[in-house]
């Protein structure tokens, strides 16, 4: 839920900040400035396709020049107008406050909360900045400037009470308006900004988790690894982004569905944070119960203010992000339940030594690509292909692809093998692993790569067996055990789970220059000429459905929901760069 509420951030911030800025120029008319407010929307999401690192060199500027005339302009009013404001600053008046207003207070907090949104959106920064940046400029820039100009817009309606509706721009000395007003919309193209890139970087994550469906995800940065930009989403957004702005027309209306969607977010972090501090960190139970205590009922005061909204445009952000809500939850059950069956079904090691025994299976020349999510075990579709089709490709490679946290991973340690029994079947498991700053080689590329990579596997995996292996060390191929491999993403190096490190060029003791064993170069010939003979990609085509006896609520999750997100959104092949002409698939039922 808390995901959902902040993809929905990223939704309702462009509209609120743009329109807010653009409303500088009312005399226009509301028409026009939710016009003005609509192309300028639909121009900052056409510009994400070029990463926060093309456009951000002027971010920072842009946003002290803002805070300097924000600030500025406040100490102006604090001492032109009213400077007695400041006593504001003693709690005893929140007491008189609530005392006097009763229940329009309350309601008022709901308004008042707006003076803090903004800062839920930081982690999105965490991206670009490291956690001591954004402390410091918080602390120093950014908090003192908006308290100095709060404090200058209350001194201002000290002295002009009715122009409460347009503060902001009313307060601005005439010599400085239409610059703040330039200022104004850069600084919340800006913070729009922070909120897209935040939506982008969490679904990114969530894909990775197996929470969300497949989408393209294009790494802008080589530096920062949360600088991401997904195309279907961005224009989603866009669309959901004009769509409200079209709709609501004030900042009023939307900032009541906004209002909720941040004070939602804040306080299921507040609730998540202190599982963690419970759970991971185990933090004295007097410290998390003061933690909690004291943030949850700040923010729960501030919910409930906000949801006395919710017929008024709150309900927005709560349809929204139930709808992301069971998108994702639905992907993640049956994802889940889906690659738990292929566990559990995987080719027995006792079918393979049948298989390999039995007359019927002929061995059709050419190397067979099988994808597969597993990275131990061979998955069932192998089977099912065999059954139907009793033929098998002289030459098997089992791939993962595996997407791992490094910006790139050198050639020659991207494909780790390991030989499955029967040897003789010669049957490989490989799993491929990218950075995200990796691009997915063209097809002809990637099949040299793999089969040079494989005939080296295969050379040294025979000196081995065969006890050639030197003391003198330079590690070219790799043997792995597949979990080991996919544990130690963490390493700053990236290693195999079981490297072998030769010389081959020098005999173990004399220095005199030896060959591979003459079984090694057969077996690397056949490889050779298997790959001349053709490559195939074997695809499983799995649809997954509901058991016979299930509820008619999982028929209709599974059956329905899921296989809708799963034909709509991208396939295996496209993300693989798969040549169809080469791809055979294979069909199977998953009954989960």
């Amino acid at each position: 839920m808390g995901t959902s509420m902040v993809i929905g951030d990223g939704v309702l911030t462009p509209c609120i900040s743009v329109i807010s800025a653009v409303s500088g120029i009312k005399s226009l008319g509301s028409d026009a400035v939710v016009g003005i407010s609509i192309a300028i929307l639909i121009l900052l999401f056409a510009v994400q396709q070029f990463g926060t690192d093309k456009v951000g060199i002027t971010f920072a500027p842009i946003i002290l020049v803002w805070f300097v005339f924000i600030g500025g302009i406040g100490l102006y009013n604090l001492f032109k107008y009213d400077i007695s404001v400041l006593r504001a600053f003693n709690p005893k008046y929140i007491i008189d406050f609530f005392r006097r207003n009763g229940k329009k207070g309350w309601v008022s907090l709901g308004g008042i909360f707006f003076c803090i949104t903004g800062a839920e959106a930081m982690f999105a920064d965490l991206g670009h900045f490291s956690v001591k940046a954004i402390q410091v400029s918080f602390s120093f820039v950014t908090f003192p400037a908006l308290i100095i100009a709060y404090s200058g817009q209350a001194a201002f309606l000290r002295k002009f009470p009715g122009k409460v509706e347009n503060t902001f721009y009313d307060s601005i000395p005439d010599p400085l308006y239409w610059p703040t007003f330039v200022v104004a919309v850069a600084a919340a193209i800006i913070a729009s900004q922070a909120m897209i890139s935040g939506a982008f970087s969490i679904i990114s994550q969530s894909l990775s988790l197996g929470c969300f469906p497949r989408v393209k995800v294009v790494h802008t940065s080589a530096k920062y690894e949360g600088q991401v930009y997904i195309p279907e989403i961005n224009y989603l957004l866009m669309v959901a982004c004009v769509i409200v702005t079209a709709a609501f027309k004030t900042t009023e209306k939307i900032g009541n569905a906004y209002g909720i969607a941040v004070v939602s977010v804040m306080v299921i972090t507040t609730c998540l944070l202190t599982l963690i501090m419970l759970v991971i960190w185990k933090t004295s139970i007097w410290l998390i119960g003061l933690f909690f205590m004291v943030f949850f009922c700040i923010e729960a005061v501030y919910a409930s203010a906000v949801m006395y909204k919710f017929v008024h445009g709150g309900y927005l952000p709560l349809v929204f992000s139930f709808f992301l809500m069971v998108i994702m939850g639905i992907w993640h059950y049956v994802h889940h339940q889906r690659y738990m069956f292929e566990l559990k079904n995987k080719v027995s090691s006792e079918y393979m030594k049948q298989l390999a025994s039995d007359p019927n299976i002929k061995r059709v020349p050419g190397i067979g690509l099988l994808y597969s999510e597993l990275v131990q075990g061979i998955p069932p579709i192998f089977s099912h292909f065999v059954n139907n089709i009793p033929s098998i490709h002289s030459v098997i490679v089992i791939v993962s692809i595996k997407p791992i946290p490094f910006s790139k991973v050198a050639l020659e340690e991207r494909f780790l093998f390991r030989q499955l029994e029967p040897r003789d079947y010669r049957m490989f498991r490989c799993v491929a692993r990218y950075g995200y700053n990796d691009r997915m080689e063209e097809p002809k590329e990637f099949e040299e790569q793999l089969v040079e990579n494989l005939k080296e596997f295969i050379r040294h995996e025979h000196f081995a067996r065969d006890g050639e292996i030197t003391n003198e060390a330079v590690s070219t191929g790799q043997s792995f055990n597949a979990e080991e491999s996919v544990q130690q993403v963490n390493q700053p190096r990236l290693s195999s789970g079981r490297i072998l490190s030769f010389n081959t060029a020098r005999s173990t003791s004399n220095g005199i220059v030896s060959a591979p064993v003459k079984g090694a170069a057969e077996e690397m010939q056949f490889v050779q000429e298997a790959m001349e003979k053709g490559i195939v990609y074997l695809l499983g085509e799995t649809e997954v459905v509901a058991e016979a006896n299930s509820s008619l609520f999982k028929r209709i999750v599974i059956n329905n929901v899921y296989s809708f997100l799963r034909k709509n959104f991208r396939q295996g092949e496209q993300i693989m760069r798969i040549p169809r002409t080469r791809l055979l698939r294979v069909g199977m039922t998953y009954e989960i």
